[in-house]
């Protein structure tokens, strides 16, 4: 039987939106979204509009992203609430039924404003559609899939942890929470949990002997796992480290490394942070310092099931200027190698 994830709710931190805060940012969504109402969201024209716009954010919610963008926190997170986000559709069940930005405007435009305090908004041309913000909801037939679109427990893991021009933050923004209250977006920093590694484990960690499993959107020209050259799962400052790893497609390429994978799961599972998101609440997390999942839920796909939109952001595009698309998006990974299986590579 699959196991649930333990955690501590993060609900009682995070930065609050007054109703009149609120109406602020929604009055400068709603006059971006008439001014640019014909046009893509991989505008340039309106992603400026939009980062011109964030002066309506109040300047207690700026402070903070500002400070989280600087100093990040031992858990990686950072909670909005309050948020809004205007009129909505019904949630969509199938990949085809899910809504144009305009559609969403409100919510779309309030959460790049926030991201846009972060760094500079990106997609990627492999994974849904390139879609600059994205939708996360169930979706039919898709219920065991260790992606956004399941309903089973989702394994922690770094968000697109193989992709060599990863998001350094992610946002998730909630339009409609779990009725059941059983969805709870779960975190573990590295921050959290360092101190309980011991130096064996540490430098295990930082040696190029992991791969990770490239997510299926990524490969759609091949039926064989595709896995990452060995990369080490700790990198940068020896106080403040960078981690990239998923716990569900990582393998460590020795006996050590196996082993020190092991440690480090166990030692963010008895770490981790979680929150039933509810609506007008944004989850943003630093995609460097932290991992993410979910605990599963039962959808019933009658419009009104749990419904988040994710965006990500790069501190800086110039490293990427070459491999981008229309707007922001990030072309597709043209290298790749297939490599063995995952029960060989463990």
């Amino acid at each position: 039987m699959r196991r649930e994830f333990a955690y501590v709710d993060a609900r009682t931190s995070g930065v609050v939106l007054s109703e009149t805060e609120s109406g602020i940012v929604e009055a400068a969504a709603l006059k971006i979204a008439a001014q640019y109402a014909g046009c893509s969201l991989h505008s340039t024209d309106l992603l400026h509009a939009v980062e011109l716009a964030a002066a309506a954010l109040p300047s207690e919610v700026r402070r903070a992203l500002i400070s989280f963008r600087d100093e990040g926190s031992t858990s990686g997170t950072l909670l909005l609430r309050g948020l809004p986000l205007g009129s909505l559709p019904a949630t969509p069940d199938r990949a085809e039924d899910e809504p144009d930005w305009t559609a969403v405007a409100v919510a779309t435009l309030s959460q790049l404003m926030a991201m846009s305090v972060l760094g500079r908004a990106i997609s990627y041309s492999d994974e849904k559609n390139g879609n600059l913000v994205q939708d996360v909801s169930p979706k039919r037939g898709a219920e065991d899939r260790q992606e956004n679109s399941g309903s089973i427990l989702l394994e922690l893991h770094t968000e697109d942890g193989f992709h060599p021009a990863a998001p350094h933050f992610l946002s998730l923004i909630c339009l409609r929470g779990d009725r059941d209250g059983l969805a709870a977006t779960v975190t573990g920093g590295i921050g959290d949990v360092l101190p309980e590694l011991d130096e064996e484990t540490v430098a295990t960690l930082r040696r190029p002997e992991f791969r990770t499993k490239f997510s299926t959107s990524f490969v759609h020209d091949t039926d064989e796992e595709v896995l990452t050259p060995p990369i080490p799962v700790l990198s940068g400052a020896e106080a403040n480290p960078d981690l990239r790893v998923d716990f569900h497609g990582t393998v460590g390429t020795t006996p050590a490394a196996r082993a020190a994978l092991a440690a480090l799961e166990d030692a963010v599972l008895g770490s981790l942070r979680g929150i039933v998101l509810e609506p007008g609440e944004m989850i943003i997390l630093d995609n460097r310092r932290t991992v993410h999942g979910r605990t599963g839920f039962t959808p019933r796909y009658d419009g009104a099931d749990r419904w988040l939109r994710r965006s990500f952001a790069l501190a800086d595009l110039r490293p990427v200027l070459d491999e981008l698309g229309e707007g922001r998006r990030h072309n597709a990974i043209t290298a790749r190698q297939p490599s063995p299986k995952l029960a060989k590579a463990a």
